[in-house]
């Protein structure tokens, strides 16, 4: 027997049609210069070599790509994974890549020729982020699972030297204090300790000291408790201060100086994935499951231009100088400029794109109400056809 993944052969409600002609009017768009991947893209970051030209982007196909923002060009993929790849890291030299994946395991490769490396083993669920330093002459992977663990392995060995307990749900993301950490005065060598912070979907963003002979994480009975629900994103500005993204709908900043409560709070709306700074002007970036990318000014906190292109939920952020590369589960990279003469334009250009929206949704309107009349379920029919489908339950 055949079967069909085509949506017109399945039951729909006349808001997930509407949604579906929304999002296929809007993916026409261009702003952002939009490039084009043939999977959903979970994760982003810059490339070592060339960190204001290019970035490496995670696709749910279950590979890495490297990918030339200003012309497009799109490298030949990192393969291995069969499963999603939900995040990226590279070695403390820049010479290896690192992936999480939702095997379980994080993959390695050597960025010149691609070629697999080690394969590190220890979490018993999603790999949802990691990051990666050097202790001492050491260098080491640090990762969050959906499993509530924090894992610290030998990069060169993949040993496991630690595993963090302290989070009860998944580990979103892990930020290195740039200022509290202790570097060691060898030659060459990298830190002789350092303090992670780690944000969870139990709403907690805990601290934790690692060095190579142990690890352990500090005052465990008082987190950092500042949002109603999961954090999704850390970053530390140039100052050492805490940015936070929530799905309650907002980012903060938590100042070092008031031992990281709220400073400051943005009102992005929706969940907010991924939170950017670019220090240069002083404005905070924000994103998530509204489409939006939002810009702010981190003085005052107001907002200085809204970033309309996505037409899924932006999955990352990252900031190359006065530029910033979006990414998302519309399977887009989009690039936006934020000097003000840029701001100022994508203003402009968002007041035309409202218009030519209301213009379409108009035409969408018409149809859905030709659609109706043709046997489509009325808002009140909806309602009666899911409480049967409860009852049935």
């Amino acid at each position: 027997m055949s079967s069909s993944t085509d949506p017109d052969h399945f039951f729909q409600t006349n808001h997930s049609l509407a949604e579906t002609e929304r999002k296929s009017l809007k993916s026409k768009n261009e702003n952002g210069t939009p490039i084009r991947l043939p999977s959903k893209i979970l994760a982003v970051i810059a490339d070592p070599q060339c960190p204001n030209e290019a970035v490496f982007v995670a696709e749910s196909a279950g590979s890495v790509r490297r990918v030339a923002v200003d012309t497009g060009e799109k490298g030949v993929a990192y393969k291995g994974p069969t499963a999603p790849v939900t995040s990226l890291a590279f070695s403390p030299t820049g010479k290896i890549l690192f992936a999480g994946c939702w095997d379980k395991t994080i993959w390695s490769w050597s960025l010149s020729d691609r070629q697999p490396l080690l394969r590190y083993r220890g979490h018993t669920d999603f790999v949802k982020c990691l990051t990666t330093l050097r202790l001492g002459t050491t260098d080491v992977i640090v990762a969050g699972g959906a499993d509530a663990s924090i894992i610290v392995w030998n990069m060169k060995t993949a040993e496991k030297l630690h595993v963090l307990k302290g989070h009860t749900r998944g580990v979103l993301d892990l930020a290195v204090d740039p200022i509290t950490s202790v570097h060691n005065n060898l030659v060459g060598g990298g830190l002789q300790e350092a303090v992670v912070f780690s944000a969870g979907s139990d709403r907690e963003i805990r601290r934790w000291r690692i060095s190579l002979e142990k690890a352990e994480q500090l005052d465990p009975d008082n987190p950092l408790v500042v949002h109603e629900t999961s954090v999704y994103a850390l970053r530390f500005d140039n100052d050492g201060d805490l940015w936070t993204a929530s799905a309650d709908g907002t980012a903060k900043c938590l100042s070092r100086f008031h031992n990281f409560q709220p400073d400051s709070t943005i009102q992005h709306g929706d969940y907010v994935r991924a939170v950017a700074l670019e220090e240069i002007g002083g404005y905070v970036v924000t994103a998530g499951r509204s489409e939006d990318v939002k810009v702010w000014d981190r003085g005052s906190g107001d907002l200085i231009a809204t970033l309309d292109g996505h037409y899924e939920e932006v999955s990352g952020l990252m900031m190359l100088k006065q530029r910033c590369v979006s990414v998302g589960i519309d399977g887009t990279i989009r690039l936006w400029g934020l000097k003000p003469e840029e701001l100022g334009n994508a203003r402009a250009q968002n007041k035309m794109d409202v218009k030519t929206f209301e213009m379409d949704d108009d035409i969408t309107g018409t149809r859905q109400a030709d659609k109706d009349k043709l046997g489509g379920l009325t808002e009140e029919e909806e309602r009666e056809l899911d409480a049967l489908m409860q009852e049935d339950g």
